[in-house]
């Protein structure tokens, strides 16, 4: 029996290509990463000391605002506690500022209750609505890495936490971050992720892992959009013949019936909660994908404190990049 010949594969095919506009501006913002005044300003050294209400007991000797700039440095650098103090203590003298340092105990000690301010701008939505897209990732408390486990297997238990994220698609800024444990489900975060957005949310946007009906409540409570992807083989709740308003869920899967799962998602833009992926992309690109921090709340301002550093970076410049015409990618016929 002869073999049938397999089709030979087509010569060539199209790949989609972009080209960074803004390129000075964006080489310009990377360098400003690394500047030192844009985490240690004149702002940070004038409120360096304690000014809030005297209580009870002994009082803070240093603000907030100064000890969240020692853990920004902190982190932005990947020290330890001594070497911040070190660090800190080295650009006071060179400063020439008549500032005493926290020692590195009162920085770790203070990094389980500071109150860490998340780095938004109001200014930059100018008044209009926002769209969030949703998503969560896992970052490890300890453990070993992966290229050990895949070669020679685990040998000691492994554990992380799960970082949920909601991102502003327009202006990419991180406008809410929860940590929790890695049995949470992503669905029992969205009110929590809703409560941090500044402004008032239009849209909201989540893949497969959101389609739950208490989602759909809690959005069409708040009168938000939905834009989630309803997993394979959702079936409809009201039908046509129905009393009351047509339920998101629904609409969503009359039209992917109608449309093709394809087509729907970019009709309704579903592709914007790729930018969630991208952001968490960024975090454990910068800041790493390990949580240093041992104990749960400090787990929790050391996300916090991740985060105002990426937004930081992002209100500093970002690539603005267009599509340009694709270009012919020639494959060897089999």
């Amino acid at each position: 029996m002869k073999k049938q010949k397999k089709s030979p594969r087509p010569c060539c095919s199209s790949k989609e290509r972009y080209k960074v506009t803004n390129w000075p501006e964006y080489n310009r913002s990377l360098i400003n990463r690394g500047r030192i005044n844009l985490w240690l300003t004149q702002q940070v050294i004038d409120h360096w000391y304690y000014e809030g209400p005297r209580k009870k007991g002994r009082q803070p000797k240093y603000s907030d605002v100064c000890i969240e700039t020692c853990l920004c440095i902190k982190t932005l650098y990947k020290l330890g506690f001594r070497q911040t103090q070190g660090f800190i203590e080295s650009l006071i003298s060179l400063g020439d500022y008549d500032l005493s340092v926290p020692n590195f105990s009162d920085i770790c000690k203070r990094s389980k209750t500071v109150n860490v301010k998340a780095k938004k701008s109001r200014k930059v939505y100018a008044g209009k609505t926002i769209t969030l897209a949703v998503d969560s990732t896992g970052l490890k408390v300890f453990g070993e890495g992966e290229w050990k486990v895949r070669k020679h297997g685990w040998g000691k238990h492994r554990t992380w936490q799960k970082l949920h994220l909601a991102v502003e698609t327009d202006v990419k800024l991180i406008e809410g971050a929860v940590l929790t444990t890695n049995s949470v489900d992503d669905s029992s975060m969205v009110s929590a992720l809703l409560e941090q957005a500044p402004k008032k949310v239009d849209t909201f946007t989540g893949d497969g892992a959101y389609d739950t009906m208490k989602v759909y409540e809690t959005l069409t409570d708040k009168k938000i959009k939905a834009v989630i992807l309803p997993r394979k083989g959702a079936r409809i709740r009201k039908h046509g013949n129905s009393k009351g308003r047509t339920h998101q869920r629904d609409r969503a899967i009359r039209q992917i019936r109608k449309h093709g799962r394809k087509q729907w998602k970019r009709k309704i833009k579903y592709h914007r909660r790729s930018l969630a992926e991208t952001t968490m992309f960024r975090y454990k690109t910068i800041i790493g994908d390990k949580l240093k921090a041992r104990t749960f709340d400090r787990q929790k301002t050391e996300i916090k404190i991740a985060c105002k550093i990426l937004n930081v970076m992002t209100l500093a410049g970002m690539p603005k990049s267009v599509k340009i015409k694709a270009s012919p990618i020639k494959t060897k016929a089999a």
